[in-house]
């Protein structure tokens, strides 16, 4: 395997080598059956991946699109019956 790739049984022996590598080197990937199956990085690592950054309205007042005069034409068909 590649450094920072585990197989399953080899992650559970090591788990405590995998969060330190997770913490030190970056995430370490383990595998299932040779394929990736899940994904372990560090605790400060995922907090700054979900943490989140401002709300929708702010995102539309940011757009660079904003104040350029951008017209969006909306379609003025019916409302298409969606099978489910």
């Amino acid at each position: 395997m590649g450094l920072g790739t585990w197989a399953v049984g080899q992650a559970k022996a090591k788990f405590r080598e995998v969060i330190d590598k997770a913490r030190s080197l970056g995430p370490q990937t383990i595998t299932r059956n040779g394929r990736p199956a899940a994904v372990v990085v560090a605790a400060e690592e995922w907090e700054r991946k979900i943490r989140r950054r401002g709300n929708l309205a702010e995102f539309f007042a940011s757009s660079p699109l904003r104040g350029s005069g951008v017209k969006i034409a909306r379609l003025k068909s019916r409302i298409r019956n969606a099978q489910l």
